[in-house]
């Protein structure tokens, strides 16, 4: 599945990469009602896809103890 717009937005936010005028879009994007629950499903994925990789850390982590 093609990342959305938003995702991309958020990633390039994350990884610091966010051009001034990608920002603004970010933004509008983000106080825009119609477009909020992309931003928040984009947020939620980025956040899920987190707590699963330090679940993988944390197994790890304990097998090595």
């Amino acid at each position: 599945m093609t990342p959305s717009r938003a995702e991309k937005l958020i990633g390039k936010l994350i990884a610091n990469k966010l051009s001034g005028e990608e920002l603004g879009e970010l933004l509008e994007g983000i106080n825009n009602e119609n477009e909020q629950q992309k931003y928040s499903d984009a947020l939620e994925i980025y956040f899920d896809r987190l707590l699963k990789e330090n679940e993988g850390n944390s197994g790890q982590s304990q097998e090595k103890a």
